[in-house]
């Protein structure tokens, strides 16, 4: 049908969209009044119809005969569906799985199966703990410093119930920059010193924490030396204790240990003045209760009395002082056992060992400078560190080397009250020996 006016096709090009010919735009044309013609009458309107599509699987039914509006279909008319399957699938599972089962009905996504997914969570979380723990003991493993031959040292003792560490804190300044020697008041000899000797015993009936002064008055028996190799046999020298490290080493250091207490020694721990400092930092300070206030111009130390924390300058200058003490390295023996048990206390805590960034400087700051003996495991380094923590928890006893007097100044062991020491540790009883 032609809804244009007479005369007048379809072609609007004809009027339209030719544009000017000459050099100004054309302007606006005025169209004409057209009266339409009367159309021609329409057919009635007939709602379009649906597509009979059928439940899939099932094929048609009377719910879609009439194209869901009332009316059959026509003779011949093809919907495009056939009665077998519509989307490549007889199982109602088709486009997604949205809908199934012959009565067209929605089928939601299945429930999540929590209890799988937290055992799939509770075993990846385990992996990584594994991963991270395995790595952590071989990096903490390559950083011990096993220097320290214990195979060295002749005529021991036999080994009784329970662990033996002797734990040496020298006046070593190796790794130490100047500046650090003099914040830190070590000065700068050379080569190292014992500074503090102590026998740790860890056993069923609670650790024991027994300091040897410094200054103990002792025998140097026979020994092998550490480099040379060479025999050499004991005169009965004495001597003050911290000479035999000055002499040899460690190794003959715990010679004359076992010699003149009969204990023996299973491993053997050293710590420099640097590496002490750095660890209390590490854990960002140790907090003491000091019970009376003292000051010393060659510690540094400059203490108030009461509860305080202390870095890891204070705490050197704590643990070396014993000029400004009345009993002088008999009461510096006492402080440094105090001070070695909240160090170790205040370590071995859920916020340091769960925490990576206090944990891993920690570590880092003593595996640094440790020297242990070859037989050393991490395993026996960290029963140690617990074993010195359980001092102070209650089943633990600290004490002095049992002392019966002095010559030439240096201090003389009772050789009774060792005596029975020995045996209750060798025994592993509970040490009900006292000392200084």
């Amino acid at each position: 049908m032609n809804d244009w006016p007479d005369r007048r096709t379809g072609d609007r090009s004809e009027r339209y969209g030719r544009g000017s010919a000459g050099p100004q735009p054309e302007g606006a044309r005025a169209m004409p009044h057209v009266q339409r013609r009367p159309s021609s009458p329409q057919r009635p309107q007939v709602p379009p119809r649906r597509p009979q599509v059928p439940p899939q699987s099932q094929g048609y039914d009377d719910r879609y005969q009439d194209g869901g509006y009332g009316n059959a279909p026509e003779p011949g008319y093809d919907s495009g569906y056939n009665t077998g399957q519509v989307y490549g699938s007889g199982s109602g599972g088709g486009g997604g799985g949205r809908r199934g089962g012959g009565d067209g009905g929605y089928v939601g996504r299945p429930a999540p199966d929590w209890r799988r997914r937290i055992k799939l969570g509770a075993l990846t979380l385990v992996v990584a703990l594994l991963v991270v723990s395995v790595s952590t003991y071989f990096w903490a493993d390559s950083k011990l410093k096993r220097e320290v031959d214990l195979s060295k040292v002749i005529e021991r003792p036999e080994s009784g119930d329970g662990t033996n560490y002797l734990i040496v804190g020298s006046d070593s300044r190796e790794g130490m920059s100047a500046e650090e020697k003099k914040r830190l008041r070590t000065g700068s000899a050379e080569g190292k010193r014992t500074d503090s000797m102590m026998i740790l015993h860890d056993g069923s009936n609670g650790p024991t924490l027994i300091s040897l002064p410094r200054d103990s008055n002792v025998e140097i028996p026979s020994f092998v030396g550490s480099e040379s190799g060479k025999k050499f046999q004991g005169t009965g020298r004495q001597v003050k204790l911290n000479a035999a490290y000055a002499e040899d080493g460690p190794e003959l250091l715990v010679r004359t240990v076992e010699f003149n207490t009969g204990l023996h020694i299973d491993h053997y721990v050293e710590i420099g003045f640097g590496g002490f400092a750095k660890i209390v930092d590490a854990i960002g300070g140790v907090e003491l209760d000091i019970p009376k206030a003292f000051k010393d111009k060659k510690s540094g130390a400059d203490f108030k009395a009461g509860k305080q924390t202390l870095n890891g300058e204070q705490s050197l200058a704590f643990v070396r002082t014993r000029y400004a003490l009345p009993g002088s390295d008999l009461d510096r023996t006492k402080n440094q056992q105090k001070f070695l048990a909240a160090l170790a206390s205040q370590t071995a805590t859920p916020s340091t060992i769960i925490n990576p960034f206090k944990l891993y400087p920690t570590m880092g700051a003593g595996l640094d400078t440790l020297i242990v003996d070859k037989d050393m495991s991490l395993w026996s380094l960290g029963s140690m560190f617990f074993a010195m923590k359980g001092v102070t928890g209650g089943d633990g006893t600290s004490m002095n080397m049992p002392i019966s007097g002095s010559v030439n100044g240096n201090l003389v062991w009772d050789k009774a009250k060792v005596k029975q020491l020995v045996q209750q540790l060798n025994n592993d009883e509970k040490v009900t020996v006292k000392g200084d």
